[in-house]
């Protein structure tokens, strides 16, 4: 396990949040075999960076180009190289699908692209090649559109072909970047979890393999933003900034996409069932509502609350302090807790059964503090985002 410098509350925090932060605001693009591509919102800061600098690039490698051409060619190749990101990201999904697992999405981010998949690898050797094939797909590309730029060259007779042999050049040059960069051995980076994958391997230990890749991924991020400020700083410009950039980006994901990992591991074979609160904190639907607040909310603390029908005593739904805070106060005392619930129909539950990690990944996605267990319409239990990171914890101080 970790040891307890990396295992503060507010890294398992930060995980969530980034969670969420992660699954909003995206455009959907369609889908490629079945796997739904999305486009994050800070890829268009990137995009239109990318335009700028190849318009840039291409004015001043070739200055006879008229303004028109150029920008049409920045445009043209920003979309090819967004899409080699995509074949990259498809190759790792490829792998997780031929190997058993799902993948829910592709997303282009700031930063490149990421496959979401749905758990992580169940043997080192899924997750070696999971890891490697990315790298593998870039460099191919890269080599491929680097041979394509020579043979058009080397085959001109004239200048006609020369814009598409700048574009393949680039693309070549700037794919064989991106598979090197991935290859820098730093969890979470491809490279990362090729070492993790080697060192799960020789040692039959998850945990401990993920331990070093994490360190090992936190030192590359410290001399990446120790090169790049000194690049910054000797005269590089932007170039070095960039560097120090992505060494900052790589040491903050290190850690927390290693406790992501430690955090799945300490649930394996736990489900909704072992951690939910049998005893449901529930309120009549026919007490008043401003009672309910001046008595269940405040003083208890509890913000969650089932509510109770007339009669059998079934379930009807859920209230709680984001329910109250849309109504107007002066209709509290004329409104009874049943008419501001939340219908059950409409509550998002879980199964007892269902694997504690993914409950835990519902509800950071779909933003809910607690969630109902439920088996056949019947509420059996109520789950709470604070059990589950209570025992990640306790399991993580013990084992420490």
């Amino acid at each position: 396990m970790l040891p307890s410098r990396h295992l503060p509350a507010v890294s398992v925090g930060a995980i969530l949040q980034e969670e969420r932060r992660r699954m909003r605001v995206q455009l959907r693009l369609g889908s490629v075999l079945g796997i739904p591509i999305q486009l994050h919102y800070s890829w268009a800061v990137v995009a239109a960076l990318v335009v700028i600098s190849l318009a840039r690039f291409f004015d001043f490698a070739e200055p006879k180009w008229s303004d028109s051409l150029t920008w049409t060619l920045a445009v043209i190749t920003a979309v090819l190289f967004f899409g080699s990101l995509v074949l990259h990201e498809l190759a790792h999904a490829a792998v997780a699908r031929s190997r058993g697992l799902s993948v829910r999405s592709i997303t282009l981010f700031a930063l490149g692209g990421v496959a979401q998949i749905g758990k992580d690898a169940a043997d080192p050797r899924t997750e070696f090649w999971m890891g490697i094939v990315g790298p593998l797909t870039s460099a191919a590309i890269g080599l491929l559109c680097l041979g394509a730029a020579a043979a058009i060259g080397a085959g001109s007779d004239g200048p006609a072909l020369e814009p598409a042999g700048a574009v393949l050049a680039w693309l070549g040059i700037i794919n064989l970047g991106i598979a090197a960069f991935n290859m820098i051995p730093g969890f979470p980076l491809d490279g990362g979890r090729v070492l993790r994958a080697i060192a799960w391997f020789w040692t039959g230990n998850l945990i401990r393999a993920t331990r070093l890749a994490a360190r090992v991924g936190e030192l590359c991020g410290y001399l990446l933003i120790v090169f790049g400020l000194y690049r910054f700083f000797g005269g590089a410009g932007l170039p070095g900034l960039w560097l120090a950039f992505l060494g900052w980006f790589l040491l903050e994901v290190a850690s927390g996409s290693a406790e992501q990992t430690l955090m799945s591991e300490a649930m394996r074979g736990l489900t909704a069932a072992d951690v939910m609160a049998k005893e449901l904190p529930t309120v009549d639907g026919r007490k008043d509502l401003r009672v309910f607040i001046d008595e269940d909310l405040l003083r208890t603390g509890r913000r969650y609350f089932l509510v109770r029908g007339e009669g059998d005593g079934r379930i009807d739904g859920v209230i709680t302090s984001d329910e109250v805070r849309t109504v107007e106060p002066g209709l509290w005392s004329s409104m009874t807790v049943g008419k501001a619930m939340w219908p059950m129909d409409r509550i998002r539950t879980i199964a007892p059964e269902t694997p504690l990690s993914e409950a835990l990944e519902l509800m950071s996605r779909e933003q809910f503090s607690q969630i109902p267990v439920a088996r056949n319409g019947k509420v059996e239990g109520l789950l709470a985002r604070g059990q589950i990171l209570n025992l990640w914890h306790a399991r993580a101080e013990i084992q420490a």
